[in-house]
């Protein structure tokens, strides 16, 4: 059996390394940069996401705190699929430089949420 504190120190890892590759992804999107181009920077995100997703369910299912349940862990889920959502808008395509930029802001304000209510385990941890 794993242990616990190692699979949070795996979460944790895959938290910050998914939340840096989308600021660094996000910055040269809104630059108009060719990312896209570097298959790292199109593949790895895939990868740390399941490994993020993964762990995330492994350390719910071992504290038994679980989505609908647990109003804290509900809230971080809600705030990941906004997150999700401002994410792919933020990084679209074909999308216009001022709703893009504006995605891309809401998007690290929801990760700013999620990790506030991950280290407070409370859904209001700023008010």
């Amino acid at each position: 059996m794993m242990d616990y504190g190692l699979v949070k120190y795996l979460h944790v890892a895959c938290v910050v390394l998914s939340i840096a590759l989308f600021l660094l992804r996000g910055g040269l999107h809104l630059q108009s940069q060719a990312w896209r181009e570097w298959r790292v920077l199109r593949v790895a995100p895939h990868y740390v996401d399941t490994v993020l997703l993964g762990s995330a369910l492994w350390l719910a299912w071992r504290s038994a705190q679980y989505p609908f349940v647990a109003p804290w862990l509900t809230a971080k889920v809600l705030a990941l699929l906004l997150y999700i959502m401002l994410g792919h808008l933020a990084l679209a395509k074909n999308a216009k430089p001022g709703p893009r930029l504006l995605a891309f802001v809401a998007a690290i304000l929801c990760v700013l949420y999620i990790v506030g209510v991950a280290l407070t385990r409370s859904p209001v941890w700023h008010f």
